[in-house]
């Protein structure tokens, strides 16, 4: 009998150690908790300067002078910037902290992999909606951040938790409302970015942290 529960810790012990050099288990909720602030905020923000347009129809946006438009596009890029270096920087923060508190590897192969997954679709989704803004589609901005985000969650998610799977379906199915009601895109884009990421990073935190 003690062989055998001996054998069972064993195989409990050599299943968690594959599970740990397969999969990045450092991810903070914390980290999503912040990342969904920082959504909400950048919503209130766009709203004060771009909701007065989004509520009024696609000719009279399309009516809107170069001048104009190539404002409000510089100041979206600029204040994107700025929330991405944010979040880059709370997630980073939040995820050593776990890290260190666990003894875990921060930047092994595991993380590796998970960070190439996450931004080749975020790279080519950033791309994509530059192009849309050298197009004039800029209305279709939002819809398509929440788009390829929920896709890059979805391609990471391959080498971490499962939550963030299900987070990942979550924006691309805001992403697809977010397309098919533009002038909602943006409390969409809110939904996504911010609140969705509180939901997720509370449940991390009370199954893992707690």
């Amino acid at each position: 009998m003690d062989s055998k529960q001996e054998h069972l810790n064993n195989l409990s012990e050599i299943r968690s150690l594959m599970e740990r050099s397969s999969s990045f288990l450092s991810l903070s909720g914390l980290s999503g908790i912040t990342a969904g602030i920082i959504g909400l905020v950048t919503t209130y923000i766009l709203y004060i300067k771009i909701g007065p347009f989004m509520d009024q129809s696609a000719y009279l946006r399309a009516m809107l002078s170069v001048e104009k438009r190539g404002e409000l596009i510089i100041y979206c890029l600029i204040l994107f910037a700025i929330v991405l270096a944010l979040t880059f920087a709370a997630t980073t923060f939040f995820t050593m902290r776990k890290a260190k508190k666990k003894g875990l590897s921060v930047w092994d192969s595991s993380a590796k992999r998970l960070v190439v997954n996450l931004f080749i679709p975020l790279v080519i989704g950033g791309l994509f909606c530059v192009m849309l803004t050298i197009q004039y589609y800029a209305y279709v901005i939002l819809p398509a951040m929440l788009l390829f985000y929920g896709l890059a969650l979805i391609n990471a998610s391959k080498f971490t938790l499962n939550e963030l799977k299900w987070l990942g379906l979550s924006e691309c199915l805001l992403g697809l409302l977010a397309m098919a009601f533009v002038p909602l895109s943006l409390w969409l884009w809110g939904v996504g970015f911010g609140i969705m990421n509180i939901i997720y990073g509370a449940v991390m935190y009370y199954k893992y942290e707690r």
